[in-house]
């Protein structure tokens, strides 16, 4: 469908928030984004899809519990990129005039199909096996994931940033981590008491979800005990989402020089590394409750590259680098759920008594090398093919979006 751009409206003061009134017009667009976002779901691909998950090098799996690898960056890193994108959409059209409340509705519009692609996600292998001829049981389903935790943080941040002022956020987001904190601390788990933080099913989180969610729709992999993007622990991703949204706007400041912009983004991302790992030494960083001090340290880690990008890309032209992750930035979701759809049929179709992606490793890629090797060169070779999908699709100006 053709999309024809209607004449602007004259922009009407008392419709403006606190954000629209204190952000600048667009310096154009933020190439370092979409660098970074490409950065992002690179990451997210190299990780989600080894060729054996029985030889990982270290680096490229998650920690086992507390502590963090680079692993444990990539989500994160993916939620502050949201958030970035947040006050670059919503400033210029509260700007020029656009009510708010459809702005509302269509946010929640697109954080329901989100949701809706990541359960569609979860159920996709149990409809390939309804066609093969087993009965469909959707009684223990898992209910959420990364795109269902994507969605929500997208959808209460998006709100927050039409309906409050940067303090009020500031505050707010000070206050999920803090209250996160008490409560992972001190309140008391039926059985397992308080501060159980070392053993993952007696954590409060844990037990929030299997009261509400039901330990049947928990994610298989943690034996229906506990959910790594559970309910509980989306608290504190949404101010990792809410840290991307300063970040953004200070990319929108019209009163501060780019190179200015660059330096301060790098300066408080140190800050708030620091802060983090300080944190993690009485409340360990850890991916899978969402921990407050991994929340700084990653969101500290994400100013940082966004800082280092920026300066490069946006402030000193330096572009030439930057080709492959804007290709995979601008389609980020569309290889997302590609690769994810890809990676399960390959799975389920059968070759002898393996998979057809057990075969593919097996021959292809094992023989040559150390399995660690092989394994990392199966997920590089999976990598470079949607690079050039992703490239064919760029050229023609295909993006997919929500």
């Amino acid at each position: 469908m053709a999309v024809v751009a209607a004449p602007a409206r004259p922009a009407d003061p008392a419709r403006l928030g606190a954000e629209a009134e204190a952000l600048g017009p667009p310096r154009g667009r933020l190439v370092s984004l979409d660098v970074f976002r490409g950065l992002a779901i690179m990451g997210m691909i190299l990780v989600n899809n080894p060729g054996t998950w029985s030889a990982i090098f270290p680096p490229l799996r998650h920690a086992e519990w507390h502590g963090w690898t680079p692993t444990d960056l990539v989500f994160p890193f993916f939620l502050f990129i949201v958030g970035v994108a947040i006050p670059l959409a919503f400033s210029k059209r509260l700007a020029r005039g656009d009510d708010r409340g459809a702005l509302v509705r269509k946010t929640i519009k697109r954080a329901a199909v989100l949701f809706a692609i990541g359960v569609g996600l979860g159920l996709f292998s149990r409809v390939w096996r309804a066609f093969e001829g087993v009965p469909l049981d959707l009684s223990d389903f898992r209910i959420l994931g990364v795109l269902q935790r994507i969605a929500l943080c997208y959808l209460a941040a998006s709100l927050l940033f039409l309906y409050t002022s940067a303090r009020t956020q500031l505050w707010i987001g000070a206050a999920i981590l803090l209250g996160y904190w008490a409560a992972l601390e001190l309140v008391p788990v039926p059985g397992a008491g308080a501060g159980r933080l070392d053993v993952a099913a007696e954590t409060l989180p844990a037990y929030v979800d299997r009261l509400v969610l039901g330990s049947q729709h928990l994610w298989a992999g943690a034996d229906k005990l506990w959910d790594p993007e559970g309910l509980l622990s989306t608290l504190p991703a949404i101010v990792t989402t809410l840290l991307g949204i300063a970040a953004g706007r200070m990319v929108r400041q019209r009163d501060v020089a780019p190179v200015e912009t660059a330096a301060r983004m790098m300066a408080l991302g140190l800050a708030l590394t620091a802060v983090g790992s300080a944190w993690g030494w009485v409340f360990p960083v850890n991916k899978s409750l969402w921990t407050s001090s991994y929340v700084l340290l990653t969101g500290g880690l994400a100013f940082s590259v966004l800082g280092a990008c920026y300066w490069a890309a946006d402030v000193r032209g330096w572009r030439g680098w930057t080709r492959p992750f804007v290709v995979y930035g601008v389609n980020a979701l569309l290889v997302f759920v590609g690769s994810s759809l890809l990676a399960q049929t390959l799975a389920r179709i059968s070759v002898g008594e393996s998979s057809l992606q057990a075969w593919l490793f097996q021959t292809v890629f094992a023989p040559p090398g150390p399995p660690e090797v092989a394994s990392l060169l199966y997920a590089l070779v999976w990598i470079g093919g949607w690079f050039l999908v992703l490239r064919a699709l760029y050229r023609r100006g295909i993006v997919w979006k929500v």
